[in-house]
């Protein structure tokens, strides 16, 4: 493919770089991101992942000095090549952006839970996970260790966005989500399917989870947000309940390092 043409801009005002405009104000972008059906990858790993992924890429915007470096990547797909300088990107999105590429991509059509289950050995299910850098961390750790989907259920940010992406390294791209209506809807569609349901817990009364007898080879693991942890009706509607064992005096992890954890003995069994 031949390589694109960069296509220099010297004005902030310029249309062509409204996707990029204001990143940090989040209540803007949530409202631009979905009107538009745009997604922001932030650094050279996670605009990598946009090119390799099944979302289009709608433009690339790259700080002059990084052009030569990223040539492969923007030559990559068809899509137009902003170049900027270093002043004018950071004035456009309004912070010091130090690795100096983005690109803009165009979001799919929401799938259904019954689609990102179809085929599936394992299945992420989180409820309430509002926090989107937790929630990028766990895309990262799915995909790391061949969680084949994730369900989002009630309370849990957009996966999509600027920071859940760029925390997940891009790989949130990679891994099919869908939302469900509540929990209770996810545990029937998992447990039709044939899955066995596992929520973890802190509570010392669950088995720890590298002792748990797992039946079947589908696993639906459930997470909680960070406080609250998961909902009556998800630790009571599910097969099991596990625990991660830890030393006395600690009583819980980030949800971020308890999925990873969790996910990597899942992955160990096979």
């Amino acid at each position: 493919m031949a390589r694109p043409r960069p296509i220099r801009i010297t004005e902030v005002d310029d249309q062509r770089l409204g996707d990029y405009a204001a990143l940090t104000d989040a209540a803007l972008r949530k409202r631009y991101e979905h009107q538009h059906g745009v997604l922001i990858a932030e650094g050279p790993n996670p605009v990598r992942a946009l090119v390799t992924s099944p979302y289009p890429v709608r433009s690339f915007l790259v700080a002059e000095e990084r052009v030569e470096a990223m040539a492969p990547v923007l030559a990559s797909v068809r899509a137009p090549v902003y170049v900027v300088t270093r002043a004018l990107l950071e004035e456009l999105v309004r912070f010091r952006l130090h690795q100096g590429v983005l690109a803009c991509g165009v979001r799919l059509p929401a799938a259904s839970p019954a689609q990102v289950v179809a085929g599936r050995r394992r299945v992420l299910v989180l409820e309430g996970l509002n926090d989107h850098e937790n929630l990028g961390t766990l895309f990262r750790t799915a995909r790391a260790f061949r969680v084949g989907g994730v369900l989002l259920a009630p309370g849990c940010a957009d996966p999509l966005y600027r920071r859940s992406v760029r925390v997940s390294m891009g790989h949130v791209l990679h891994v099919p989500f869908a939302r469900v209506e509540t929990t209770a809807a996810a545990l029937e569609l998992l447990h039709g399917a044939g899955f066995a349901t596992l929520a973890l817990t802190p509570d010392t009364a669950a088995p720890p989870i590298d002792r748990l007898a797992l039946e079947g080879d589908r696993t639906a693991l459930l997470l909680g947000a960070e406080g609250p942890g998961l909902s009556a009706g998800a630790l009571t509607g599910t097969t099991s309940t596990a625990r991660i064992a830890m030393a006395d005096g600690v009583d819980s992890l980030n949800v971020a390092a308890a999925g990873a954890i969790a996910c990597y003995e899942l992955a160990r069994r096979g």
